[in-house]
């Protein structure tokens, strides 16, 4: 449907050296307390190269999108993601809620768009879906011997923005899951997807889950996070322990299992609204009475979803 361009030569944006400062005046943010804490200037640069940047006072992923835009004279909407700490397209490295102290951000901007026919002859194509906060929902993984991973064009990173002519644009990544999986078997569909800006192809992460990542560098180690929150300033809080981890790693699977989504933030939520909870009734009354009642969530995942739970809490992760 498109003709490949040739890109131009690659040249990988600099290690920063010192990738947080603290300015002493408040920008609102707030610590575990509720305290004022002073500003925070983060680096940034444009994953494809560019000058470095410094960005401070944004509370949610939206804002934090205007200021890069501000920073480099671009519209936000040109930001597909955000990854942290690597200019490369690796979806291990996503930014989501929260942004380590030490992290430094690299925005992929949009590329060049693409139309490619599918035939669905399975149930399932092999995306997992994810989306960046702010109405892009992209392919963060690409499961071997599916569907799509024979498609050399469609590639992880790419944010679908059509099916069949619909518009994506604004909707969560759990509604173009929906989508996908509701088209009929045997059924040609046409998915428009645009690719992030490439200036080369040293950048492109991994095809699937079982690519390594890359080795760690020598930034983005801190242990407190800047959390963004649905309402209300950001707040500054410590990272969570191993158990925490491992039971929000599992949950993110179930996700992906029952769903075909993929959200570090939506499990963490979760996580966090089984604290005090004894039972899977009460946690399923929990997640009735707050903003994840909309996924609409089955009996058999909020089980599941209590298994995984207990099995962390316990250790046996």
């Amino acid at each position: 449907m498109f003709k490949p361009k040739k890109a131009p030569k690659y040249t990988p944006p600099p290690v920063p050296s010192a990738p947080v400062e603290e300015y002493q005046q408040s920008n609102g943010v707030d610590n575990n307390n509720g305290t004022h804490k002073s500003q925070l200037v983060f680096h940034c640069q444009q994953a494809h190269g560019s000058p470095l940047g410094l960005i401070s006072g944004f509370s949610n992923v939206k804002e934090l999108y205007q200021k890069i835009a501000e920073c480099y004279d671009f519209p936000p909407e040109d930001i597909l993601f955000c990854t942290l700490n690597t200019h490369k397209v690796d979806m291990k490295k996503l930014l989501g809620g929260q942004i380590g102290l030490e992290d430094f951000i690299f925005a992929h901007r949009k590329g060049r768009p693409k139309e490619i026919e599918i035939v669905k002859t399975e149930d399932s194509l092999g995306l997992t879906i994810t989306d960046n906060g702010a109405g892009y929902a992209f392919i963060k993984r690409i499961k071997d011997g599916s569907i799509v991973s024979g498609i050399s064009h469609i590639r992880v990173g790419d944010h679908i923005e059509k099916l069949n002519g619909a518009n994506m644009v604004g909707k969560r990544h759990y509604e173009v899951a929906k989508t996908l999986k509701e088209i009929p078997i045997g059924t040609t569909f046409t998915i428009r997807l645009v690719e992030p800006l490439r200036s080369g192809f040293a950048n492109i992460g991994p095809h699937s889950s079982g690519a390594r990542a890359g080795r760690k560098q020598n930034y983005g180690s801190g242990k407190e996070t800047l959390r963004f929150k649905a309402n209300g300033p950001a707040t500054i809080e410590n990272e969570h322990d191993d158990k925490s981890k491992a039971g929000i790693e599992k949950i993110n699977a179930l996700l992906e299992s029952f769903m075909g989504i993929n959200d570090t933030d939506l499990a963490t939520q979760m996580w966090d609204l089984s604290a005090g909870k004894n039972n899977s009734m009460q946690l399923a009354e929990a997640i009735d009475n707050s903003d994840l009642q909309e996924f609409g969530f089955t009996d058999e995942f909020i089980i599941e979803l209590w298994g995984v739970i207990t099995d962390a809490r316990s250790g046996r992760l």
